[in-house]
């Protein structure tokens, strides 16, 4: 029997790939010790990510999209900022100056985006609908905000480690959190492709507008971006 690859992997498909492949390359870049490329990346797959969406709403999806979507979100919004948490996080701080007491902190901190990750891919698939309400933030929330943080000149490694646990577990909220709508959506991607592409241009000014958006959707969508 053929899997009908051609037949069955749509145009928005392939969008979906390149967002896995673009979470790989930031894994890559994670193990090289370069955690500034990683963050771009990280930015870039989750632009694919919300591009995939509007490919398949103008050209039509697939019956595998969902699930093609869920586990491309996995590695670029899973993985890759766990490893990006890893490499920042596993350096002497503070009052942490042993090697194996820092690798312990930094491993399981990083651990926590993967489960709840998981968690809140697996459960959204399952249980919860297209038109529900979407509780708990998205993983390419949490993900773009810890990057976007970090290339706005946040490296201090007590508050990215704090940002990351307090993001992890906001996965699994009971906070329902809406679509952004197309508007909306553009104009955010408009401004993380100017903080990829030019992150330290006029004082780091596009990934630090990009992370106060990106906080005021955190902490003002679920009462007021209903009611717009």
């Amino acid at each position: 029997m053929s899997l009908r690859v051609r037949e069955r992997l749509g145009v928005a498909d392939v969008v979906t790939l390149a967002n896995a492949v673009l979470g790989l390359v930031a894994m890559t870049a994670a193990v090289v010790g370069e955690p500034l490329l990683v963050a771009q990346l990280i930015l870039l797959a989750a632009v694919a990510d919300g591009l995939d969406g509007i490919v398949a709403r103008t050209y039509g999806g697939t019956e595998i999209g969902p699930y093609l979507d869920s586990m491309a979100d996995i590695v670029s919004f899973g993985t890759a900022p766990a490893l990006f948490v890893f490499v920042v996080a596993n350096e002497p701080w503070g009052p942490l100056t042993d090697e194996v007491a820092v690798f312990v902190v930094a491993a399981g901190v990083a651990s926590l985006v993967v489960v709840f990750s998981l968690l809140r891919t697996v459960l959204y698939t399952v249980y919860v609908d297209e038109d529900e309400k979407r509780p708990g933030i998205q993983n390419t929330l949490a993900s773009s905000i810890l990057a976007a943080a970090y290339l706005a000149g946040i490296t201090s490694v007590p508050v990215i480690l704090a940002s990351t646990v307090v993001l992890s577990v906001l996965m699994v909220a009971p906070v329902p959190y809406p679509k952004l709508r197309a508007r909306d959506a553009l104009g955010m991607g408009v401004v993380q492709m100017a903080a990829i592409l030019v992150p330290a241009v006029f004082e780091r000014v596009f990934p630090r507008v990009l992370l106060v958006a990106a906080l005021a959707y955190l902490t003002l969508a679920p009462k007021f971006y209903w009611e717009q």
